[in-house]
């Protein structure tokens, strides 16, 4: 299960990358591998103001809908288009090429409530021997 060093992540399997107080999200690998095949994602509106952990969008799948929620507060400044228009794309390049939007973070501070990528594999071994499930809000 690929997880990119950099990043931060959620328990609730988002991503954040962070560079110039601009943020990048979107779904790990094991979400969009958990959730199936994407068909639908609904887009937040550029200029919304996010909460972190707060929700920020929704994605459907052949399994599932699923709520997903920022990972840090900010304003969105950009929105990926082409994951509306393909949102296989989510599948097929969580990381690189489907991510969902962009935000302008307004508190730096809130990355310590992430986890980072080495934590995040092992929150996602917990998840494997059935451990702890408890969301971070």
């Amino acid at each position: 299960m690929e997880i990119v060093e950099h990043y931060l992540y959620t328990k609730e399997h988002e991503w954040i990358s962070i560079e110039d107080g601009v943020g990048v999200i979107g779904i790990s690998e094991y979400a969009q591998s958990t959730l199936g095949d994407i068909t639908f994602v609904e887009l937040p509106n550029v200029d919304v103001e996010v909460e972190q952990f707060e929700q920020l969008t929704a994605l459907e799948s052949v399994k599932a809908a699923s709520d997903i929620f920022s990972p840090m507060s900010g304003r969105v400044v950009e929105i990926n288009d082409k994951v509306s228009e393909d949102p296989g794309l989510i599948n097929r390049s969580c990381y690189d090429k489907g991510w969902i939007a962009k935000i302008e973070i307004s508190n730096m501070d809130e990355a310590s409530n992430l986890m980072t990528a080495s934590e995040y594999e092992s929150y996602l071994e917990s998840l494997d021997r059935g451990g702890d499930t408890e969301s971070e809000e």
